[in-house]
């Protein structure tokens, strides 16, 4: 992985958390992503340059006005002022490098400085076994801090460990080993779907291998997860980037965006689900 910095620019050595999206079903992870970028009105530092991520370009996301910049598979932000940095993915990982993008995504991690990644993440509804009608999105997590990815400042802030979670668990246990360098050939991992457990399930996304490869780098890890299905979930992307800054300690009322609660809605978001309909056609 290579990182190309913006003309004048660099990550700061005072911001030592940084926060990046897993991709999965409905984007929340990216979406919640940009919410923040915008909100915190973080500066663009660079571009990371990774073969396994499939190369995508687009206009700016948060500028009104087009100033020819563009936006790339996968973008570095600052915001100093809030000593935090922020990563952004826009495209998936090629089948089959899931591993080794996280390997990378780590050791780039791990070279600047950073102690502390927040994954922020979706899960397919679908496959959520309890569902308390009667709350709000619940919110799920995995830390790094203890052994059972269990997290005291996660649970004071209502959230619940990923049951599905087990560090012993056989698929969890192989993960922790690619992490740690070991080669594919030294065992089999599962890819057909048919042949996956509830538990493999989990093991098998994206937000793990990054858990994994993070943790396997001495690096505090927190996975915040909600889940979603397909469709429109920016509502979804609100209460996950509401939760991140709930664990960062930020007040999104203090963002003094033009959205009700603080935030600042990212300009590309106008768009994303194309033109409204033609009210004369009713």
């Amino acid at each position: 992985m290579e990182f190309a910095a913006e003309e004048g620019k660099s990550f700061s050595s005072e911001c030592h958390t940084l926060l990046l999206p897993a991709l999965s079903i409905g984007n929340v992870g990216q979406l919640a992503i940009d919410l923040l970028v915008s909100s915190l009105r973080a500066t663009k530092v660079g571009y990371l340059d990774e073969p396994s991520v499939l190369p995508c370009v687009g206009n700016d996301a948060f500028a009104p006005v087009p100033q020819g910049d563009l936006s790339l598979s996968l973008e570095a932000y600052e915001s100093a002022l809030h000593g935090l940095a922020l990563i952004q993915q826009r495209s998936p990982v090629i089948k089959g490098m899931i591993i080794s993008f996280a390997r990378n995504m780590a050791e780039f991690i791990h070279s600047i400085g950073k102690k502390h990644v927040l994954v922020l993440s979706s899960l397919d509804s679908g496959r959520r076994k309890h569902i308390d009608a009667s709350s709000d999105l619940q919110m799920y997590y995995v830390s790094s801090v203890s052994d059972d990815g269990s997290n005291p400042d996660c649970e004071n802030l209502g959230w619940k460990k990923l049951d599905e979670y087990d560090s012993c668990q056989k698929r969890w246990k192989y993960l922790d080993s690619l992490a740690r360098g070991a080669s594919t050939a030294d065992g089999e991992l599962l890819t057909d779907e048919e042949e996956l457990t509830e538990s493999d399930y989990y093991a098998s996304m994206p937000f793990s291998a990054l858990f994994s490869c993070l943790k396997a780098k001495g690096l505090k890890v927190t996975c915040l997860l909600c889940y979603c299905s397909e469709g429109d979930n920016i509502s979804d992307s609100f209460q996950l980037a509401h939760a991140a800054c709930n664990l960062l300690g930020l007040n999104p009322e203090k963002f003094h965006g033009n959205e009700g609660g603080g935030w600042m809605i990212p300009f590309s978001w106008k768009s994303v689900y194309g033109p409204p309909p033609d009210m004369s056609l009713f």
